[in-house]
């Protein structure tokens, strides 16, 4: 984080806390709703434990689950023990499969539950299947949300499938081929469909020697490799080669985040879940020139 950025988060939240002291509700609101959800989870976390249940009531509901996601296993447990079901539900729809994942990976197995069957069968089916591995896998990484095409067709047919959606997943920076069976064949970059022929075939300019990753390779393995080879995503595939999902770059960074994170605290002989509330530096005393 640059300089100039960290000291307009700073600023921000020095504002929020003028705002609680003052008791303006509706300044506090609006000004904790306009913030990235990273930096209302940096809020919350900072805020005494008797007033970030008041905080957390005036977040909009939309931005809530993002929130979550970002908020440290201690605090986020003390929250959702606060929420209905069908609040902690709808939190989460707005939610990319391996983010929905890693919160419900943190919940009681009686709330986890609840919370898949409350799903769409889709979404419930997406989950589960990251559910599947250990959070600290790529495949406990993965998004299973990808865009895909067979090799024997055309780059019109693809321009032609890719206009009718009305989004398409973020980060998607290629189009993974795979063939009859789902296995994983090849990529291809958006950059070559724009810039083929309509007529040219999917094979003539895909990427055969982009190679996947396995479901079972650590995080931290996986981390390397994005920054060894500069991927923006990555496709994760099973034991036999079937496509299972995909890792963009904002996943390998909370990984490279968290590692840090965890590092820091570690030298700084500080348990993990500590509250940040309870951490307080204060100002270097002054003294009086005379």
């Amino acid at each position: 984080m640059s300089n100039q950025v960290h000291q307009n988060t700073e600023e921000r939240l020095e504002r929020l806390s003028e705002a609680v002291e003052s008791g303006s509700l509706l300044q506090l609101k609006r000004m904790m709703n306009a913030m990235h959800p990273a930096e209302i989870a940096h809020f919350l976390e900072s805020s005494p434990p008797t007033r970030r249940h008041f905080l957390w009531e005036l977040i909009d509901d939309r931005t809530e689950g993002e929130v979550l996601v970002e908020l440290g296993e201690e605090v986020r447990a003390s929250l959702v023990d606060e929420m209905e079901s069908d609040e902690l539900i709808k939190s989460v729809s707005n939610l990319d499969v391996d983010d929905v994942a890693d919160l419900l990976q943190s919940l009681p197995e009686s709330l986890i539950k609840e919370t898949l069957d409350g799903m769409g069968r889709q979404q419930r089916e997406r989950v589960e299947a990251v559910l599947g591995y250990d959070e600290d896998t790529a495949g406990g990484m993965m998004d299973t949300q990808t865009v895909t095409t067979r090799a024997n067709v055309s780059v019109d047919v693809v321009l032609r499938y890719l206009r009718i959606q009305s989004d398409l997943p973020s980060h998607t920076d290629s189009l993974f081929i795979v063939d009859q069976f789902g296995r994983y064949v090849g990529v291809l970059s958006i950059s070559k469909l724009l810039t083929n022929q309509p007529e040219s075939m999917v094979n003539e300019i895909m990427t055969t020697d982009y190679p996947a990753i396995s479901a079972n390779m650590a995080s931290t393995e996986v981390a390397q490799l994005f920054e060894d080879r500069d991927y923006v995503s990555a496709p994760v595939v099973d034991a036999d080669g079937k496509l299972l999902g995909r890792i963009t770059i904002d996943d390998v960074v909370d990984v490279i985040r968290d590692t840090a994170d965890h590092s820091l605290m570690s030298m700084a002989g500080l348990d993990e879940e500590e509250d940040l509330s309870l951490i307080h530096i204060s100002e270097p005393t002054r003294q009086a020139e005379i």
